[in-house]
């Protein structure tokens, strides 16, 4: 998953480099030989939990996209913004059986919270949540209503971003003959770390493969919308479900232009040494955004250029509701003359290993391309996170 040079070491000098971790590069160096790992399901020893949750995984379509939102929302009208969340998680509270309820209500801690992945249901059973697919139809509606509170109603961002990437996992599903994987939007998950509510600390996390989706409130307030994870295979396009399915071609294409704007001596000092074959600071990885910044200050852009970058943040910071979105757009602006841009690759960033990175005082996203792994389709798929680094697991994660 991390940096990787294509160049050629004896076995000898890459092991005392891995155990002396004499720099940064070199630690990306150690890790990059397990970026498989995130994608595909790597073969693991299964245990009582991951044979319990597996038991509990099924194969069909929960069609999020054209399922109705029931009336049962309606006692929910008279309340807005965060009150309306918390008032729609207690009629789902209400809804599910004490099964499903013990799956979907869990105790908050930063270590549940950390149980997110880009892998397939069947390779990561200790993703906290109740599957869709355990849920009725009514119950899924407000799971949508839910969903749709908390994230932006914007096409191709927020929550119909969710629905196109489920509609992948019902795409792979119908192709794939590794049926152990889970790939199904069956096998999303929705769950509640900590009890919704104006006081205290909860999480509202939706996830599954190649998605991670982690809103944290603090005292009736958003602490912190990140991790947020995205990827997409087939990518760039694919039918399913009943429509044309896009997700992250927006995030890739302003990329592309952004750094197709650049002046040649921009994008000198813009390229990073090496190659990158996966995001750095994926699952799991909450340590391993770099101390120090590389490549091209953002101040050395012109305001136009500037305005491309903002635009490309925008594609990730816009999947939350509006609201909550422009505090963190302002602050991102704010921070714009301390930024730095940084890529590899090529600037089309449509190849294997083109990588795309953007390093603040507080914001880190990254976006990779890399070879398929579910689809076994030529062609290369993303992954893309979104990170703060102040406000990961609204903020706890420094706390702790």
């Amino acid at each position: 998953m991390k940096k990787v040079y294509k160049k050629v070491m004896s076995l000898a000098a890459f092991i005392a480099m891995a155990n002396l971790h004499i720099s940064v590069s070199v630690a990306q160096e150690k890790n990059a030989s397990v970026s498989d790992k995130h994608d595909g399901p790597p073969h693991r020893e299964e245990t009582p939990e991951s044979r319990a949750t597996n038991a509990r995984m099924g194969d069909t379509s929960t069609l999020m996209g054209s399922i109705a939102i029931p009336d049962a929302v309606d006692a929910c009208d008279g309340e807005q913004g965060h009150g309306r969340l918390v008032c729609l998680a207690e009629i789902l509270k209400s809804e599910v059986s004490d099964d499903n309820l013990e799956h979907l209500q869990l105790d908050y801690s930063v270590k549940n919270a950390q149980n997110w992945s880009n892998l397939p249901a069947g390779a990561f059973p200790d993703r906290p949540g109740v599957f869709l697919g355990e849920l009725t139809v009514k119950q899924r509606g407000i799971v949508k209503a839910i969903l749709m509170e908390a994230a932006s109603l914007t096409e191709n961002e927020g929550f119909d971003e969710m629905v196109q990437t489920s509609n992948a996992d019902d795409y792979i599903g119908s192709t794939s003959v590794d049926y152990k994987a889970g790939y199904s939007s069956f096998n999303s998950k929705i769950a509640f770390l900590g009890q919704p509510s104006d006081a205290g600390t909860w999480e509202l996390y939706y996830g599954g493969h190649h998605f991670a989706f982690a809103n944290t409130y603090r005292d009736g307030e958003l602490a912190g919308a990140t991790p947020s994870f995205r990827g997409i295979e087939p990518f760039p396009s694919f039918a399913m479900n009943g429509r044309k399915n896009v997700p992250l071609v927006q995030e890739r294409e302003a990329f592309a232009t952004l750094l197709q704007s650049l002046s040649k001596k921009q994008l000198a000092l813009a390229k990073l040494d090496g190659t990158y074959r996966d995001i750095l600071a994926g699952p799991q990885a909450d340590d391993a955004i770099p101390n120090e910044q590389e490549g091209l200050n953002v101040s050395m852009l012109d305001v136009t250029q500037q305005s491309l970058l903002l635009s490309a943040v925008r594609t990730y910071v816009g999947d939350i509701n509006d609201k909550d979105a422009k505090i963190y757009m302002d602050k991102y602006t704010q921070e714009l003359p301390n930024t730095v841009l940084g890529f590899s690759g090529t600037t089309e960033v449509n190849s294997e290993d083109d990588y795309v990175r953007i390093h603040g005082p507080s914001l880190w996203i990254e976006f990779s391309l890399q070879s398929n792994k579910s689809t076994n389709e030529i062609g290369n798929h993303p992954h893309s996170v979104w990170r703060d680094l102040t406000d990961d697991y609204g903020g706890n994660l420094i706390e702790n």
